[in-house]
């Protein structure tokens, strides 16, 4: 495969007039400094945010079978893809300790790299796609994102998944603009990294196949077939040796029930399934279901780049096809665009779920994009030469007022969804944790729909999953809640609140919070009315139903 023809170095400019060689120095000090930028912004994140998430919480249980079990006895248990759990043990293990706390600290602390190293592939495949200029803004842009702050707060797979999936993402478009078969293999590589971190990983290696199969029909792209069946073939090989083991270790692509799902290896949720969303409303045709899923789905593409960004993010696509040599990259992209969008689009009609995380794949292409809109239209209206817009006597918005008022338009609403300052995105779940090692007695059950409470409780307990079976167990005793739960329209939170009737918390944690903080609520069903006991000191419910 030849590489596409080119006048000039599309890494050293941005797709316009006025191209300049960047030396590969100024490039690290860049980029060095927009990590750093990066960490900051994160540790504030962390440090005004809370966790609302226990997905995070699977990956450490797991993690923990690791540790104690070994690596082999682990890797194909549980439901989730094992890079991410294993990440956190051998950051545990590096950390140490043997406390809830010390694998909480773990998995934070990976989290928090792993976002902060995100910066490194963004940066490099912009640069390849788009060009210097926008490279710097769709890193800004990145780290403004309040989607990548809330994976890194509940520690969730993303972050890891993230990291090989960015980095694999421009080595593929290396190889289709170069064509060079040297990017291919670090290609095939990390797209195994990223399917064994989470099975959409996969998408990544289906559209680099689907974008060779139909180059060859395209006029604007040349092909020598000899190479063409050279690549399709280490591509297919080095995917079936690197993924082929787990997947036959496994059974299948994944045991997760959602892309069990997608793919048609499992049935659908049932219309009143834990996961869904809402109910199935009756009488729904299959038409009217897929029609709002894929109304669903573009929702979660526009979450996932911020809604403010995303007519940048579509009009930085229409500039960007007339950027020379890069027809073969962005085939690539539409691709796994469209094919983003089909999944996702299945994934609530069949499983009934579709949130802005689950639109990150689409949500980070779209943001690089949204980064050369900006910066295009910074280009047409801004003064040129100008970092400030200063000169002339006049003043027209230089790049950097632009950044500004682009990222103050981007934070500042976001800021309404973070709290005060608070010890920790656990700290609370710690509260609740140690307050139930305190009151509850052997054999009394906890059902925790925060699933954090009981971990950090230490005890035994049901959590989010078992919500429909834990009332009929007569020794469920304790109930705890976020204030959500109880007043969602979801169909468990009827459930809660016939289990709690019209008890009072016999302990709300912390006792004051602002509306942005959470807060826990914990309820006695053997306390037909009791007061709320708003600290850890507070009186035992057996005290305060007497």
């Amino acid at each position: 495969m030849p590489p596409e023809p080119s006048s000039h170095d599309g890494r050293q400019g941005d797709g316009s007039k006025g191209w300049i060689r960047v030396t590969a120095s100024r490039h690290i000090v860049r980029v060095g400094l927009l990590m750093a930028t990066a960490a900051i912004l994160l540790g504030w994140v962390i440090s005004h945010t809370q966790a609302t998430f226990a997905d995070g919480l699977r990956y450490i249980h797991r993690a923990e079978r690791i540790e104690r079990d070994g690596v082999w006895t682990n890797l194909a248990s549980g439901i989730d893809h094992p890079l991410h759990p294993l990440a956190i043990a051998a950051t545990h293990r590096l950390l140490g300790g043997h406390d809830p706390d010390s694998w909480q600290r773990a998995a934070l602390t990976l989290s928090f790299a792993c976002g902060v190293f995100l910066i490194v592939p963004v940066y490099l495949l912009t640069l390849e796609l788009l060009g210097e200029r926008s490279a710097w803004m769709a890193c800004v842009l990145v780290m403004v994102n309040p989607i990548i702050g809330y994976i890194v707060v509940n520690v969730l797979s993303e972050c890891t998944f993230l990291v090989p999936w960015m980095f694999g993402l421009w080595c593929a478009v290396r190889f289709l603009r170069d064509g060079r078969f040297i990017w291919l293999p670090p290609a095939v590589a990390l797209s195994a990294a990223a399917y064994l971190t989470r099975p959409e990983g996969m998408l990544l290696a289906i559209a680099l196949v689907l974008t060779l199969l139909v180059i060859p029909m395209l006029k604007s792209t040349h092909i020598h077939w000899p190479r063409w069946w050279a690549a399709m073939g280490f591509l297919m090989g080095g995917l079936l040796l690197l993924a082929g083991p787990y997947v036959a270790l496994k059974g299948g692509l994944g045991t997760k029930p959602g892309i069990a799902r997608v793919l048609g290896l499992a049935p659908g949720a049932d219309a009143l399934a834990l996961e869904r969303e809402k109910p199935v409303p009756e009488g729904q045709t299959t038409f009217e279901r897929y029609a709002t899923s894929g109304i669903r789905a573009i929702k979660a593409f526009r979450g996932a780049v911020t809604p403010p960004l995303f007519p940048f993010a579509i009009l930085g696509i229409l500039v960007a096809w007339w950027i020379p040599d890069r027809a073969r990259s962005w085939l690539f992209l539409s691709i796994m665009l469209v094919a983003s969008w089909a999944a996702l689009t299945r994934l609530h009609a069949i499983a009934g779920y579709c949130t802005i995380r689950h639109g990150l794949v689409p949500g980070l292409i779209l943001t690089l994009a949204a980064a050369h809109g900006t910066t295009w239209l910074m280009g047409k209206i801004s003064l040129p030469g100008r970092f400030l817009g200063l000169g002339q006597e006049r003043f027209r918005p230089g790049p950097a007022v632009w950044a500004l008022l682009i990222g103050l338009g981007i934070v500042v609403p976001n800021l309404r969804a973070l709290g005060p300052l608070n010890p920790g995105p656990f700290e609370v779940y710690e509260q609740a944790g140690t307050w139930i090692a305190e009151h509850a007695r052997n054999g009394e059950q906890i059902l925790d729909l925060t699933d954090w409470t009981v971990f950090f409780s230490k005890r035994p307990g049901y959590v989010f999953a078992d919500v429909y079976s834990a009332p009929a167990d007569p020794t469920t005793r304790w109930v705890v809640v976020r204030k959500p739960h109880i007043d969602g329209h979801w169909h468990y939170s009827k459930v809660i609140r016939e289990l709690i009737g019209d008890r009072r918390p016999v302990a709300v944690l912390p006792a004051s919070a602002d509306p942005r903080q959470v807060q826990i609520r914990v309820y006695d069903r053997l306390a037909p009315d009791t007061a709320i006991a708003g600290a850890l000191g507070a009186r035992r419910p057996e005290q305060a139903s007497r």
